[in-house]
């Protein structure tokens, strides 16, 4: 990532709570942390958290490291590894839906309130109540069976999996190694009964000792109250946790400053304010567009039937809009509306995803609730908002038949049209679970047969004027990330 770092006033702290003004920055000037704290709230979603988890994980954490003393320059790396904690958890989520065989979204959810690494009742209701539950009595015992045998070694594969993914895409958006550290080993435990690596005591990063005490005290604060969140990490003090960060939590708890403003309505702004005066980092074109391609990479993570989806969609919808002849800083706008289209769909169980039959009614809503969940995500980023209703327009239809608003001919823009008719095309040439990929001939013809009722012609007929031209040799064309 070419964040730049800014020369601001530094402004006094006030204790505790950290709540800062943002000083010398002007409307036009975009915070990296702006982009990174809401795009967060995806992955609140592919975890099976509320929205604004990372995000108080992150406030959590931040008033620990104040706490203990931690110099600043470290404090600025500490707050994108606990903002990025969850950076690499859509990359595991088929491996688990197919060794639970059950809703993999749930099992995340339920399993942070769950002391996995201790065999008693807990354990074994989470697996009860997690494995195979669809499934008929006697597959359910021998999935159960299964999954007991072979908890520990797939265990640590879903956690390496998450981590080495997670730690990637820190790297890729150019932080650095002490936050990629922070994150991959984020699940590591005091007593090195943790994963990937049997990390022990001090050989954890401080960054990850950090996440994963502050994601835990979140988790149960929100579940159970604040009681419950320090009863549990007084259980895991010495175990999962270092005695010593503990009683700064305890600490900061008995002072009462632990969980403030953790409830409030501003939840962005005030952790904004909380990243480092003296390294605040904002985003350029080439950086907004690094953190598009990244978010891209996770959404299309999440299942093997989405890989480059999202790139491929911003391939198709720039062809498209170069056929119209749209300017440079509009084709921009289009390929991030593009990337980040899908990001609502980080909220739908791979369960439902890979479901090779029919879905249910209540699966189907689900999903049509994904593109809601989009424009809920980025309307709340100032650099997206203007493209945040066309991003989720792509299922929407001219004739009112799409989802989730049911918006129809006037009510669609030129983009989202584009958006819809690019999504379109790259599903069909896309293997799914209920078909293979479909030829480009068989594409345009089945696109052809929806146009103009449902999609737009005029974009149709400039998608397969290009793809005649290109021949779109393969599903989810790779684009370069400096083109336009």
């Amino acid at each position: 990532m070419t964040a730049t770092l800014t020369a601001e006033t530094t402004i006094p702290r006030q204790q505790n709570s950290r709540v800062r003004a943002v000083a010398n920055e002007t409307p036009d000037c975009i915070r990296t942390s702006e982009l990174i704290s809401a795009l967060s709230y995806a992955l609140d979603l592919t975890e099976g958290r509320e929205m604004g988890h990372s995000v108080r994980a992150c406030m959590i954490g931040m008033r620990l490291a104040e706490h203990i003393g931690m110099p600043l320059p470290e404090q600025a790396d500490l707050y994108y590894a606990l903002l990025l904690k969850d950076a690499g958890c859509s990359s595991n989520s088929s491996r688990l839906f197919h060794i639970l065989n059950a809703d993999e979204i749930r099992a995340k959810r339920d399993v942070k309130t769950t002391d996995w690494t201790r065999v008693g009742w807990d354990s074994l209701q989470y697996a009860i109540t997690h494995v195979a539950t669809g499934a008929p009595l006697p597959q359910r015992v021998w999935r159960l069976l299964q999954v007991a045998a072979t908890q520990q070694q797939d265990s640590r594969e879903l956690v390496k999996i998450r981590c080495e993914r997670g730690s990637y895409i820190a790297k890729k958006l150019g932080f650095s190694d002490g936050v990629a550290a922070g994150i991959h080993s984020l699940d590591e435990h005091w007593n090195g009964g943790g994963y990937p690596d049997h990390l022990l005591k001090q050989e954890i990063p401080i960054f990850s000792q950090i996440a994963n005490l502050s994601q835990t005290l979140d988790v149960f604060l929100t579940a159970r109250g604040p009681d419950a969140a320090m009863d549990a990490a007084r259980q895991r003090s010495g175990r999962w946790f270092d005695p010593e960060l503990v009683k700064a939590a305890e600490a900061l708890f008995k002072e009462g400053t632990l969980w403030a403003v953790l409830d409030s309505k501003n939840l962005l702004e005030i952790v904004s304010g909380m990243e480092p005066a003296e390294r605040r980092l904002t985003a350029d074109d080439k950086t907004i567009d690094s953190i598009c391609f990244a978010f891209a990479d996770i959404i299309d993570a999440k299942s093997p039937f989405t890989y480059q989806h999202s790139k491929g969609v911003a391939a198709a919808a720039i062809e498209i809009a170069g056929y119209f002849g749209m300017s440079d800083p509009d084709k921009r706008q289009l390929r991030r509306a593009a990337l980040m289209h899908d990001i609502g769909k980080l909220s739908v169980s791979n369960a439902i995803l890979e479901k090779p039959v029919k879905l249910t009614p209540e699966e189907w809503k689900v999903v049509r609730d994904h593109p809601y969940y989009t424009f809920e995500i980025l309307k709340r980023i100032p650099a997206f908002k203007s493209f945040s209703s066309d991003a989720a327009a792509h299922h929407e239809r001219l004739n009112g038949s799409g989802y989730w608003r049911q918006m129809s001919g006037s009510d669609l823009s030129m983009p989202a049209r584009i958006l819809a008719v690019a999504d379109v095309f790259d599903a069909l040439r896309a293997k799914r679970p209920y078909r293979e990929a479909l030829p480009l001939e068989k594409v345009f013809s089945i696109m052809s047969e929806d146009s103009p009722q449902a999609l737009d012609c005029s974009c149709l007929d400039a998608l397969i004027s290009a793809g005649h031209a290109n021949n779109f040799a393969e599903p989810g064309v790779e684009i370069p990330e400096t083109s336009l």
